[in-house]
């Protein structure tokens, strides 16, 4: 990805940020996602974003210009929780998640190259199932998915991806780094040549992924798949993050990313981090020379974007 790398080597680049909290202020009720097509289908579909590429597309597109609009570099797909296993609390079969993914890449491939030459991430979500963890307490052998159930989802929904024109593939919010393990599995099977973006979460300040994994050590394991980036995003906010940034700075060999959040939830189960906040914080990121790339997620909001591109101008990779 030689555009991608230029860039990295001349400044920092600039992720997108959060879809949920923009989706949420816009599109509220089961009529307002099901669209004409989805009408009579027998589950609840409210709070299904993917599911806002096949019935709101224009959506979907303005929410794209507008982090472009911020500074954006690269944009991520709208499909975070688009595969077999995700999409199986709606109903939704393998048709209708493989068009999720297809139309989220086509989509963002059109507004990225409207945008004059910008990058497309495809966003492979985590899943609500877990390869390392049983979620019978009185059982702990049990696993709800199997690997290859696990590998066959992420590459079902890689092959949309690639077929709808993304740049990269942003394994993220890396919870399970077994979970993480099979989609690399997947992407190396059907798009070794597209290359890979794995990012790291950490659950709470104790630096490690659910899966129980500091994140020098999912460096370790995930190393082999020669990620073009490796980072950290989500669950905490860039000031709780930077432990775990900073060690991951130290043991990486290949450029560094992180989109934390808006930072921790509030009670109500928002984010109250405002735009200067998140983008004075991640300038101490790039001036300490910890990160390469930066951008938002949970909670931030194309203004986040745009105070962040303004803070890292300037700061050398």
């Amino acid at each position: 990805m030689q555009q991608l790398e230029d860039i990295l080597r001349q400044r920092i680049a600039i992720l997108d940020g959060s879809w949920g909290v923009l989706i949420q202020r816009e599109v509220r009720g089961e009529e307002a996602y099901r669209g004409d097509r989805f009408r009579d289908h027998p589950r609840d579909v409210a709070g299904d974003p993917d599911l806002l590429n096949i019935t709101r597309p224009e959506i979907v597109e303005r929410i794209h210009r507008d982090y472009f609009a911020a500074g954006a570099d690269i944009a991520t797909t709208n499909t975070f929780t688009a595969t077999t296993i995700g999409q199986a609390d709606y109903g939704f079969d393998a048709d209708v998640v493989r068009e999720m993914n297809l139309q989220g890449a086509r989509i963002a491939r059109r507004v990225a190259d409207e945008a004059g030459g910008k990058l497309v991430a495809g966003s492979i979500g985590p899943l609500n199932v877990s390869l390392s963890l049983s979620p019978r307490v009185d059982d702990p052998s049990y696993r709800a998915a199997t690997f290859d159930q696990v590998c066959e989802a992420y590459a079902q929904q890689i092959r949309a991806l690639v077929e709808g024109g993304v740049d990269l593939l942003l394994i993220e919010t890396i919870f399970d780094t077994l979970n993480a393990k099979a989609a690399v599995v997947a992407a190396l099977d059907v798009a070794p040549d597209v290359p890979r973006w794995l990012s790291f979460t950490a659950i709470d300040r104790s630096g490690r992924n659910l899966s129980g994994q500091t994140v020098d050590a999912f460096w370790t394991s995930i190393e082999h798949a020669q990620p073009l980036i490796v980072g950290v995003n989500c669950s905490l906010g860039a000031t709780e993050m930077r432990p775990v940034v900073e060690e991951l700075a130290k043991t990486a060999t290949t450029w560094v990313s992180c989109h934390p959040n808006a930072g921790l939830p509030n009670a109500m189960g928002g984010y109250d981090e405002q735009p200067h906040d998140t983008s004075r914080f991640l300038a101490e990121f790039a001036r300490d020379g910890l990160v390469n790339l930066v951008g938002g997620c949970c909670g931030t909001t194309p203004e986040h974007v745009r105070q962040v591109v303004a803070a890292v101008d300037g700061i050398p990779p």
